[in-house]
């Protein structure tokens, strides 16, 4: 996710307020009835029975958990079980008109269960089955609770689907970086943004950065109107009433809140990058030759890159040039939103987007975070890159910007926490950006230019498809870099006060303002 930015006297170039939003409150007490599809929902108890008798063959079917722990979003994710594969259907008749759609989600039982959860936020649910056969559900905030008509043994691969009627215009505002998300309409279509918890609204899911699994789209359009989403076009199908139906493959798999659908008038721009990386941009019809010129630097992005990063980590990239006004652009795996806005303007600006969400395909979708408070690793790397390329091609110099973020560092940590402990309220601040690029800077500082390269090789490589947290950079930097980098890291990452800068004595710490 690209950020509001201070420039190098320190002023935001955008506004970046306070981020809204709550945690999602208790579920409800034991013994609330299951009841039908139709009737109002109400929250189920999420505990298993004191007491429940086990079995020859192991415990006793329990409720899955309505997260996965994670300290700042409790709810985000559930336990229980682990997605093999999504498969959306959408039947999308126009813009801004629901339209009916369906999930298919194939997951296999980590323990017995009597009912588990799916994050599911969106629009009018018709009926849900596990296995073919109708199962009971309920709704409480985010959470669809699905019990089946029988316990789901431990270590069986299951099926659900869930019927329901989309709305793409349906979606969620936070008081910060991010604004508008989940569904987001354009004149003759949609994208989707769906961090951080925007997926489900538009699927029933796992929603979790740590969580990830293949999904297949198969979308239907009417005549003249493309699909596209992550990853592969598998084909397409011309039905006998002119409209298309249009099915992509992940290839990888991937985040709920990475997940990309767009839907709208567009022209598909194929190229190349390295080692014929295939490279298809997608633009909306009036947007192809005004966009152009920027777009083309994907190629020569790419190759920066990898020369400090090894290999792109996904088979194929593209830029969605959203025809919005959304405030900002956002790393969806394999191709990158982009707000048309932010292609019409100053180039140094221009490619500063473009890099720091190619970046995120390092670090944040290949390397996920393990949770929110990781967020960090993800934004500070994509910011620290793009400053860097920025440095190189005509933009401001990286250290000057970091000098000016390292006077604002105790402001930051006082408004919005250190770089690794946010809030809820405060995850997409400019601490998790500008803040924590500093902590990448200050690092490269202490250990030198050559091994601060090879910690972060090792960090993409070591972690490849896999979610890494803080605890997880700080090891493996200290093995790299042969010393216990622990003690340095710390006061950066969770101090109340920003440590002295490797090199730079004469940088001072502007005094924080209540």
């Amino acid at each position: 996710m690209k950020a509001p930015v201070t420039d190098p006297s320190g002023q935001h170039r955008r506004a970046v307020r306070t981020l809204a939003g709550a945690v999602v409150l208790a579920l409800a007490l034991a013994g609330a009835a299951v009841v039908a599809l139709s009737a109002p929902f109400a929250g189920p108890d999420r505990r298993p029975a004191p007491g429940a008798p086990a079995t020859a063959a192991g415990p006793a079917p329990s409720p899955g958990a309505p997260g996965i722990g994670d300290p700042l979003m409790p709810l985000a994710g559930n336990g229980g079980y682990t997605v093999r594969r999504y498969t959306l259907d959408f039947d999308w008749r126009a813009p801004r008109t629901p339209f009916e759609a369906a999930a298919t989600i194939s997951a296999t039982a980590d323990q017995a269960l009597s009912r588990f959860d799916l994050d599911f936020a969106g629009n009018t649910l018709h009926r849900v089955t596990v296995d073919g056969a109708p199962a009971a559900a309920e709704r409480h905030g985010d959470e669809l609770v699905v019990t089946p008509a029988k316990p789901i043994p431990r270590g069986h691969a299951f099926t659900v689907r869930v019927a329901y009627t989309a709305d793409p215009t349906q979606g969620r505002h936070r008081d910060d970086a991010i604004q508008d998300y989940g569904w987001v309409p354009t004149p003759d279509g949609t994208v989707v943004c769906g961090q951080p918890d925007g997926a489900r609204m538009i699927f029933p899911a796992n929603d979790h950065p740590s969580l990830r699994a293949p999904i297949t789209f198969r979308v239907t359009t009417p005549p003249g109107v493309s699909a596209v989403a992550n990853g592969r076009l598998v084909g397409t199908e011309r039905h006998p009433d002119g409209r298309t139906r249009w099915t992509y493959d992940s290839e990888q798999p991937i985040a709920a809140q990475l997940v990309q659908l767009a839907i709208g008038r567009f022209t598909f721009v194929d190229s190349e990058g390295p080692r014929g990386l295939p490279v298809r941009d997608v633009v909306p019809d009036g947007l192809v030759a005004d966009t152009e010129e920027y777009r083309s630097l994907t190629p020569d992005h790419l190759a920066w890159l990898e020369q400090r990063l090894g290999p792109y980590p996904f088979r194929r990239y593209g830029v969605l040039v959203g025809d919005t006004d959304l405030p900002v652009a956002l790393e969806t795996q394999s191709l990158a939103v982009v707000p048309r806005d932010d292609l019409l303007g100053d180039r140094v600006d221009a490619e500063r987007n473009l890099v720091h969400e190619l970046t995120h395909h390092w670090t944040g979708d290949s390397v996920a975070i393990r949770r929110w408070s990781d967020l960090w690793l993800s934004e500070g790397h994509a910011r620290y890159y793009e400053r860097l390329y920025s440095d190189e091609h005509g933009g401001a110099e990286l250290e000057s910007v970091m000098r000016a973020a390292y006077e604002r560092h105790d402001q930051w940590r006082h408004d919005e926490g250190a770089p690794a402990e946010p809030t809820d309220a405060t995850l997409f601040k400019v601490m998790r950006y500008d803040g924590s690029a500093l902590v990448l800077f200050a690092l490269r500082e202490k250990v030198g230019e050559e091994t601060f390269g090879r910690i972060e090789r090792a960090w993409v490589t070591a972690y490849r498809g896999r979610a890494a947290g803080t605890r997880d950079f700080i090891a493996l930097a200290s093995r790299v870099a042969g010393e216990d980098l622990g003690p340095f890291l710390h006061p950066w990452l969770y101090g109340t006060h920003t440590p002295p800068m490797p090199g730079h004595p004469d940088w001072q710490v502007d005094p924080v303002e209540d």
